[in-house]
This record gives C-alpha cells, structure tokens and sequence, in this order.
C-alpha cells in the first residue's frame, strides 16, 4: 500500500535542505522508487492490461476521444468546455482504466499537465521509461515562457467555470471508483505520487494546480472514509445484533459474512488512511505556508471541509493548528479562508466541546482580527465571534464584547451591521424568566426593556452625534424593536408606574434622537452619509414596505407629535429632533383619516416653539416643517399657509416697528431693545431660507440697518451677521423669480442695483473689527461673486448678462488680504470662536474646520476664474508650511488651475517661488546662506510643484518652458547691488529652478539653454566662485542628456525600474560622451552623467529553464547604455508577488535563498533596445518637435514661440 511511500515523504521531510538543494527531481527521488515497484510499471516490451499492445483501449488513440473514426478532444478539453455532464466523461475514464489502464492514466496525467498549462504532453514512451521527478523535469522545460497565465489564474467566464468542473471531476472520479478501482494498488499511487511530485515544483503552475488537485481529491477520500466508517458502525452493530440471539436463531454463516464484511471494510479503510496521510504529510504540510497566498487558502478550505464533514477524524488540535497558525498570516484572503473555515466548526453546537481548547488559544487573535485592515476580514471575524457567542456566554470577556462594541459607529456598513448582529446577540436576545407573559408592546413590555437598553447602549458609547449609524447597524437585525414607535411614544409620554424608575433629561433626548433616526431610515431606506455609495433601486417588496411605514408613521405620530412637542417644547434639542418629522409623513393621510385637529394642534405647537425660541437650529427646524407641510398637492395647503402668513405677517411688523426705534436718532439703544431686534430677526431670517419672503420688502430694512452700523460703528455683531444673512437671502429669491422669465426689466434693475449695493457693503465690513462680522461678510461676498459671475448666462440664461458682477482689483486684493490674515495662522494664534478654550480638542478642530471653508470657498473664485490666477500664487507659497492643515485643498485648486490653463498655471507657480524668494531676500539680505532654512525650504517646495505636473512631458511642454522662461527672467531681472562683475541679485533663483529642468523634453532643455545665453555675458560663462554655482548648476541640468541621441521621452509610456534577482549583477557598460567643442566644453560636468530611461513597456519575457549562461546568445548577453530590465509585468508568470516563475516555494526563509540557489543560476534577461528602433518611433511623432535644426533656425516653428524674440 501506500505505508512505504508514507516513510518515504517521512524520511524526505527531515532532510528538507537536501530536497531543496535538488530540486523537483529530490524530492520525487523516494516516491519514484517506490512507484518502480510498486505501481507495477510494465517493461518496455511488456503489455498492459488489456492489451496495450494494440494500441488502444477501445474508442481511444493517444490518450483522444475517439467517435467514428474521427479524433474529438483531449480530456483537458471536454473538461474545459463543460458541455458534457462530469459523470459521462467519468464513466467514459473508467471505461477506458478497464481496458487499459496506463493508457488510461497516461491521459489522466496529461489531464493534470494541461490544466496547469504546460504545453508539453507526457508520451507513452515516457511514462514506460521516466520517473515522475524526469517527467516533471521535462515538462518545466516544455512549459510556454510566452505567458505567466494558466486555467486556474485566467480570467474569463470560461475558466471561472473551469475551475468548478476541475474540482467536479476529481470528486466525481473518486466516487465512480470508490467500490473497487481506487484499491487496485495502481491508479490511486500514480495520481498520489504525479501530485505531490507537481506540487514540490519551482513552476508555480504546477504547484497550484496540483495542491488544488490534491486538496480536492483528499476532500474526495474524506468523503469515501466517512462512508466507510459509517458502513463499519453499521456491520458492526448487525454483527453484535446477530450474536446477541440464541443459539437456535443465530446464523453462523451471517456471521462470517459480516465478519468478512467488517474485515474488508477495515482493510478499505486503511487502505484510505493510508492514502490521505500521503496527501496530508506530502503535500499539505508543505503547502500550506506556500510563498502564494491562493495556494495557502485553497489548503485552508480543504482542512476546514475536512474537519466539518468527518469531525471525529479531523476535528482535534492536531489539525486545528494549522488554522489557527495560519490566521496571523500577512494575507487578508487567506485569514479569511481561516476564518470561514472556523464558522463551519462553530455553527454546530455539537462540535464546542471538540474546540475548547482552540477557543482558549486563539481567542484572543480572533477578537484582533475584527480590527482587520481588509474589511471582509473584519466583518467574517466579528461574524464568528457572534457564533462563539451564541455557543456559550462565558467565552468572550467583556473587554472581548467592547472591542466589538465599537464597530457599530464604523464608516464601513457590512462590519457595522455585522457588529450590531453581535450586539443583539448579547444584549437583546437573552430573557429572563421575569419577562415571560409581558405584553410585546408599550412601556411595560418586552420591546419596551429592549428599547431601554439601547438607549443606555448610545449614552454609553458617549457618541451622541451617531445616532444614526447605531439604527443602521442594529436595522437588519432589530429592525422590529426599532419600528415599535408605540412603545418609544409610551416611554416618553406616560407617567413611571409606581416603583419604576423615572427616565433622566439625557435619557429622553437620546430616546427621540434614536427614534428620529428608526423614522428617517424607514422611510428614505438607505444608509447614512459615509455608508454607502448611493441611493440603490428598491425591489418591489421594498417599496412596499417603505410605504407601509410612512403610513403607519404618520398614522402615530399625526396624534403623538403634538403632545410630545407641548411635553419638551422648551427644550431646544427636543423639540429640533421631533420638527423633523413631519418631513416624513404621507400629508394625504390628514384627509383621509380626518386627522385635521391633530394639524391644527400641530401649527399651534409650532408657533408656540418659534414664540419660545430664538437657537438658529430650531427656528431653522420650524421653517422646515412648514415648507413640508405647506404643500400645493395636498388639501392641507390652504390651512398650513393661512398659519404660516400670519406668523410671518407678525414678525415682519414686529421687525419694522422694532427696527425705527432702535434706529431712532438721539437715542442711545439699551440692551433690551437690541435683543428684541436680534430675535425677531433670527426668526425672519430662518424662515426666509426656506420661504419667499419678498411681498414684505425686507432688503430696505436690512440695508438701513447694515448702513447705520457701518457708520456709527456699535451696532452689535449679531445683529450685523444676520442681517447680512437675510439681505442675501432676499437677493437670492429676487434671483430666482428673475431666472424664471417672467419678471419685468425694472424687477431687473433693482436686482442689479440691490445685488451691487449689498456687495459694496460687505466690501465695507471686511475692515470691520470683529472678526466673526469680517467672516460672515468674506463667505457671503464669495458666495455671491460665485453666483453673480459670468457663468450665470450659462444653460440658455442670456437675459441674465446684466447681472454679470466682475470684482475689481480693490475687491480682489482685499479678499486675498482676509484668507492671509485669518486663515494662514498657527493654531495657537487663533483666538476666535474659542471662547478661551484653548486647550479644548473640540475647539480648535471647530475653528480649523471653519478655516478651510473660508480657504476653500476663495479657492472656488480661483477655479472659476471670477478673480485673477495669479492672486493664488499667495495662496500656492503655503502648501508646505501648511501642507497638514490645507494641503488637500491647495493641491486640488493647482490641478483644477492646470486644468483651465496651463500656461497661466505655470506662471502662477513660479510666481509663488519669486515671492518666497523676495521675502527671504527681505529677510536675511543679498548675502544668505544657500544652505539655510528658508532657502531649502523654497527648493522643496519646487520640487513639490515639479511632481505636480505628472509624468506626461508632452501634456505640460508648454508650461514647462513659460515657467523656465519666466524663472530665467526673474534671475537676471536685478543687478548686482555691489556693483559689476558680481552676480544678479536674483541669480540663486536659478538653483530653484533647476528643480523643474527634469520636466523639460531634450529639444526643449536647448531652447531653454539657447534663451538663458541671451542674459549670458562672456565674462559669467568663465566665472567659477561658489556665488556663481546655481547658474552652473542650473546649466548642467539642462545640459544633462541633451546630446544624447538615444535619450528622449515618449508620451504615454513609462518604465519602472528593475531589480536583478541574479547573484552576480552584470556591470553596465559606460559610454563615453562626446564633449562640446570650445567654450561649451566647460560647461560639462564630470558628475552631471545622469541619464534618462528610454520609456518604452517592458515585453513580457521570462524564462523556465535553468540557463546556462555559456550557451546565450552573443546579444542576449550584451548589455548596453539604454537596456531595460524588468521585475513585473502586467502579465506573465511572474505576477502580482514578483516571484519569477523558477521559484522558492515555502515562506519559511531558513537557509531559503542558500539552498535554493546552490548549484543553480538564475538568469535575467536583459532587452536591448537599438538606438535606430529608438528613432524610428520618435519620428512617428511631430517632427518638428525633434529636429535639432529647428532648434538653431529661428525661421522653423519649434511650437515654443514664447523663446523668440
């Protein structure tokens, strides 16, 4: 049997590092040995079974279907096309195995060599005359170097379903042959021995698609020994049964036939055990820390099928080890397979006393595991630790529960809803006996002590503001409990039953925020910002459901919301939650459930509320109900609209009377008065965000008021704020109904006039002395130059041309002034909107949060083109200093600038480097340090702005040259103040702008040479002193590769660079550069040998075989200036591990790379590029972009025309 081979692989594993030294054919040594004489190999003359002499087993011909007399396909073939039912295609292979069965397995083997895609095919010859280590050796030489892909890693609906027929056709193959064929000594010992041998192979090919063969025909075997095992129990309990009669009824010769039975049974059973221990000890111990991580996982799902389907076999810490090591492996799929695996085991109860000891050791990686970088990890390990849970209480600790806890609040919804499935599972699936017989809704009630909980779960978790992503994460799992808004009304409205404890001021408002939350996720059914990519297609069912819910929700609360609002209606944050939800109720429903009292208690609670009030969220609240409940389509509007005219009716004319005496002359307003405006105006203002407020003229009010505290000054910054707010408003709704159509050309008159006049005096406040006035001013002066700007003629809106408002100089620079002033500050400088609480987190992000905005909404005016480009070069000069704070947000305004032009983009650049220039010149004098501080840090940002500009030379030529070309002017712009004979005062600009000559193509670098010698007297072009060094520099960096013919760059094509695997690295040849004649010689330094990759894609060539180097090819082994190696390619067998395809197989690294090598050499192949192939695809590019003639003749257009002149 298979007992010697077992000792074999034994004895093989303790001398690992000799295998190793030998390759595939070591290791298959023993194996091959064993085969000779125990598979039973016929000699060379000798016949098989059958008759092999003939040539054939019947309807096959060299290992081919054979139909008529016509040739079909291979089995390979049949397999892959999936058009047969596997069980034909089986029983037509044992149809064969009878007739002759190494005909038969000849095929079975080629079968196994073409789905790893090898090319080659194992001939008669030799599978009479080879070992298995020659076989392989000989198809590793036959293997396709031209492609890194095989069946098991080729994409495609056709290898997808491959790989399920593959695996189908060894289970069913095992199953036809489990009564008689896989005993027979022969076939089970060839497919055992090919597979192991394959899966101890450097080709990663042959190792993957053995291990997976050999996983799935071990899951085949587990299969057969389960039903043999269960065959045994059964003879033998007949057998016991048959013994147990009396001697009168007993039946000896049924006896020895169960006797006989259980004996072959046994016999089958070891013969079984022996043959899966082959495959465990021969290939999964290896393989399942393979240096391939799909290799690793396939071994992973097989152990973890085994120990499900036959437990009592397989499921102890023996095997459980490999599992529980591999979970700390560094990819995310195979802790994955180990965790699906384990989910298996832990959803039987009856199997947790068999993983006791496991749980205990590994628990604690597992609760780790639910922090996981990849997040399909995270959700399968909070998943099993929900079915530990389920299995027993006592496991998980509670510092194990609120590590889960947490995960309710992720941003990523699958781990979320996976955490709140554990949540419920621990604290709302468990009753006591007390609860038995309550009602299932209302405030005494089972819903009603859930409800409690998860509210003292949200007051705990101290995330208040995410109320909304706990009812998401709970709503698959409790979304019942959460819809049982009788018992949340009931918790709130009724009075504590005697002995019950009274819910806390924090407990109510976590409550109504938790129900808000349940109404909105019923009703919108969908998750909350953060959680999702977008509103997805409801089923129909959903619908449904979505529609049950509105209605039942405004069924309940069109009677609760009144009561609840009289209830808290002093309560700020209380009743701002319950305002919302009538935005949610199905307003048809007032009708026909003659619901009209429970409106009109409704419209007396709200004006109640805005009579109370004066918070901005509240009244802001209040607008929004009425805009909801003021719609044209139902009945309800006439009533809802009388209620809200007459509430804002009473405002406006409050407002009015209130507003002529505070403005009174003479009169000096007391602290009362002031109130009385800043209220009544809070209140007018939030309504008119949502309501056209424009039959009450308030822009005339709201504009005497603006002015008369820009004259007198004392005018409170409240007051000022909002009524800014509220004159935009009122310029916004005089905008909409122009945009209509139908207003008159004097309606437009006065919106010019009104928009122009409010835009001055915001002008006028942006000099204010508070701060918190300047700022309301800056962001509504932005908003309004963004919507009065040349793109509101936009989308057929050419009536709207007069209203066109273009700021002027004043304006702009003022608007910059404010971002330099009050956004580009330390942290600690920051004295607004703290309140003193400069140690408080909260405060300080407050604050930098309402930075960005205000940064963020002058960034728009750049990107808009409503102010001048170039007065983002102040903004530009701060992406390093403030990179932490702003850096996203000036990045993203330089890509969008670059987007609307270049050329100007560019000059914006270089811009922000001069002025950062003139400042350290201000700063530290003619004569600073080039080493300094401020200097290095102005080269870092060049260099920052260079990497800006991407990889495409082509793309960005043009800006590249203007940026040189304004860089050069720049540093020859000012002489010497010490006199001639010195440098230009600007003259270490030229080291900074040395940082963007890599961006420059080869012809352009001369242009630019050619332009910068135009400022060049005789006398600089001799200078040597260190002050004359950024002009030397800057010169050499744009002479660097210009005289190279072979160095150009290619649009649309990169390279990367190579790593090379071989020991001894093969020495680049050094091509000796022809110098300048004359004065140029000069200018060449020995360093500035730098050279640029030609970018042209890498062909995807790797070798199989082991080569040797003698027997190359005369130009395989050159390598010259410009080769190409490459480590990774797009595809190949060397793939996404960039492990060549000869490879180390195990991910221990003991003596790996020593063993491996030893006696080996790695060959990488170098691809030279000839220089004429180079020209041939620069010419297919614009010729006069690479003429070096058109360089040197000003009469040839050179597409730079900026240098001439």
């Amino acid at each position: 049997m298979l007992t010697c081979l077992l000792k074999v692989l034994h004895t093989t594993a303790t001398e690992s590092v000799i295998t190793r030294s030998f390759g595939t054919a070591g290791a298959l040594m023993h194996a091959s040995v064993f085969l000779a004489g125990k598979k039973g190999k016929k000699a060379p003359g000798e016949k098989g079974k059958g008759g092999a002499a003939k040539g054939a087993g019947l309807g096959r011909v060299n290992g081919h279907h054979q139909e008529n007399g016509m040739e079909n396909m291979t089995l390979f073939e049949v397999v892959k096309m999936g058009r047969s039912a596997t069980q034909s295609v089986v029983d037509d292979w044992i149809e064969s195995y009878k007739n002759d069965r190494d005909i038969a397995l000849l095929d079975l083997i080629n079968f196994f060599i073409q789905c790893s895609g090898c090319k080659g095919a194992v001939s008669a010859e030799m599978f009479r005359h080879m070992q298995n280590s020659e076989i392989i050796r000989k198809m590793t030489e036959e293997f396709d170097e031209d492609s890194g892909d095989y069946p098991l890693t080729m994409a495609g609906p056709l290898w997808k379903k491959f790989k399920s027929s593959f695996c189908e056709f060894i289970g069913v193959l095992v199953r036809q042959c489990q009564y008689s064929i896989i005993y027979d000594e022969y076939m089970m010992d060839t497919v055992i021995s090919l597979l192991t041998g394959l899966s101890d192979s450097q080709v990663r090919a042959f190792r993957h698609t053995s291990t997976l063969a050999a996983m799935k025909l071990m899951t085949a075997l587990v299969n057969v020994a389960l039903n043999l095992s269960i065959n045994m129990d059964n003879t033998q309990r007949q057998y016991e049964a048959e013994r147990n009669k009396v001697m009168a009824k007993r039946a000896n010769d049924r006896l020895e036939l169960l006797l006989q039975k259980r004996k072959e049974l046994q016999e089958n059973q070891d013969e079984i055990e022996n043959m899966m221990n082959a495959i465990f000890k021969g290939v999964f111990v290896h393989r399942y820390r393979d240096a391939i991580a799909e290799i690793r996982a396939i071994c992973i799902e097989e152990i973890g099928v085994w120990m499900k389907m036959y437990s009592d076999a397989f499921l102890n810490d023996s095997y459980l080890k490999y599992v529980g090591w591999t979970m700390h492996d560094k990819q995310g799929e195979v802790r994955l397979k180990c965790l699906t695996a384990l989910q298996g085991l832990y959803y039987n109860r009856e199997l947790n006393t068999r993983l006791e000891l496991f749980t205990s050791r590994f628990k604690d990686r597992i609760v780790s595991m639910t922090l996981d970088k990849e997040y399909d990890v995270a959700v399968q390990a909070i998943k099993l630790l929900t079915l530990v849970l389920h299995s027993s209480d006592e496991v998980l600790t509670a510092e194990d529960c609120e590590s889960v806890y947490h995960l309710v609040y992720s941003a990523h919804r699958p781990v979320a809803v996976a955490a709140g499935e554990f949540l419920y599972k621990k604290l709302f699936s468990h009753r006591g006996p007390e609860e038995e017989g309550m009602p299932r809704r209302g405030r005494q009630s089972v819903n009603g002590n859930l409800i409690k909980t998860t509210v003292f779960f949200f007051l705990e978790s101290e995330l208040h503001e995410h109320g909304a992503y706990l009812v998401d994460s709970l709503w698959e799992c409790a979304g019942e409990l959460l819809k049982d808004w009788e018992s949340m009304i009931s918790l709130l409205l009724d009075e504590p039953m005697p002995g019950e404890e009274g819910k806390e001021e924090h407990q109510e408002t976590a409550l109504i925020e938790i129900m808000l939350c349940a109404i909105r996720q019923a009703c919108e059914c969908h998750p909350p910002v953060g959680r999702g990519t977008g509103k997805r297609v409801l089923t129909a069912k959903e619908k449904k459901t979505q529609l049950d819910d509105r209605t039942r929700i405004t069924e309940i609360f069109a009677v609760a919301l009144p009561l609840l609002l009289a209830k808290y209606s002093v309560d700020a944050e209380k009743v701002t939650n319950l305002l919302q939800l009538p935005q949610f109720f199905d307003l048809e429903i007032y009708t026909t459930g003659r619901l009209e009292k429970h409106l009109e208690s409704l419209l007396r609670q709200i004006r109640e509320v805005v009579e109370k009030h004066t918070e901005t969220d509240v009244l802001e609240a209040c607008s929004m109900t009425y805009h909801a409940l003021c719609n044209e389509e139902f009945t309800i509007f006439n009533r809802v609209d009388i209620a809200r005219s007459q509430l804002l009716d009473e405002l406006v004319d409050k407002f009015n009377r209130l507003l002529e005496d505070f403005l009174q002359e003479g009169e000096e307003p007391d602290e009362d008065d002031a109130y009385q405006v800043l209220s009544t105006l809070k209140r007018i203002t939030a309504f008119h965000n949502a309501h056209d407020l424009s039959k009450w003229d308030l822009f005339t009010s709201n504009y005497k008021l603006l002015n008369t505290g820009l004259q007198n000054g004392d005018m409170p910054e409240q007051i000022v704020i909002h009524a800014m707010q509220c004159t935009h408003y009122v310029i916004l709704w005089h905008l909409a109904k122009v945009s209509e159509g139908s207003s008159t050309k004097a309606d437009m008159v006065t919106l010019r006039k009104q928009m122009r006049g409010f835009c001055l005096m915001c002008q006028s406040y942006l000099t204010s002395v508070n701060t918190t006035v300047k700022e309301q001013a800056f962001t509504i002066l932005c908003d309004a130059l963004m919507i009065f700007s040349h793109q509101i003629v936009s989308s057929s809106r050419e009536q709207l041309e007069a209203l066109i408002y273009t700021p002027d100089s004043s304006l702009q620079a003022e608007l910059l002034n404010f971002i330099l002033d009050h956004v580009f500050i330390d942290q600690d400088d920051d004295n607004n909107s703290t309140d003193g609480q400069h140690d408080d987190e909260a405060s300080k992000i407050e604050a930098l949060h309402k930075r960005r905005n205000l940064l963020a909404a002058y960034c728009k005016l750049i990107i808009y083109n409503v102010v001048e480009m170039n007065t983002g070069a102040d903004i530009f000069k701060q992406y390093m200093r403030y990179y932490n704070d702003y850096g996203d947000i000036i990045k993203e305004t330089m890509s969008k600038t670059r987007q609307i032009d270049k050329i100007q983009c560019a000059k914006t650049l270089i811009l922000s480097l001069q002025q950062l220039f003139n400042e350290m010149l201000s700063d530290l004098g003619c004569n600073f340090d080039r080493s300094s501080s401020s200097f290095c840090g102005i080269k870092e940002l060049a260099r920052r702005f260079s990497l800006t500009f991407g990889l495409d030379q082509l793309k960005t030529r043009e800006a590249i040259a203007m940026l040189h070309k304004d860089g050069i002017e720049f540093a020859f712009k000012e002489p010497s103040p010490q006199g001639e004979g010195n440098p230009p005062l600007n003259l270490a600009f030229l080291d900074i702008l040395s940082e963007f000559s890599s961006k420059l193509l080869r012809q352009d670098k001369k242009t630019v040479h050619l332009y910068l010698e135009r400022f060049m007297t005789f006398q600089m072009a001799l200078q040597r002193e260190d002050c004359w060094l950024p002009l030397i520099s800057y010169r050499n960096s744009l002479q660097a590769g210009g005289d190279d013919d072979t160095m150009s760059v290619i649009s649309g094509y990169s390279s990367r660079g190579s790593s090379i695997r071989s020991k001894k690295a093969k020495p680049a040849s050094t091509g000796k550069r022809k110098l300048p004649e004359g004065e140029d010689a000069v200018w060449m330094n020995r360093e500035q040998n730098v050279q640029t990759p030609v970018m042209m894609p890498s062909p995807h060539l790797s070798s199989t075989v082991l080569r040797d180097p003698k027997k190359m090819r005369p130009e395989e082994s050159y390598m010259g200036v410009y080769s190409i190696t490459s480590d990774r390619r797009s595809s190949g067998l060397m793939e996404d591990d960039e492990e060549p395809i000869v490879e180390d197989v195990m991910m221990s690294s003991e003596d790996r790379l020593e063993d491996l090598n030893e006696g080996m050499d790695f060959d990488t192949m170098d691809i030279d590029l000839p220089p004429s192939k180079n020209r041939r695809e620069r010419s297919e590019l614009k010729p006069d972009y690479f003429d070096p003639s058109s360089i040197m003749d000003d009469s040839v257009g050179i597409g730079l025309p900026f240098f001439k002149g």
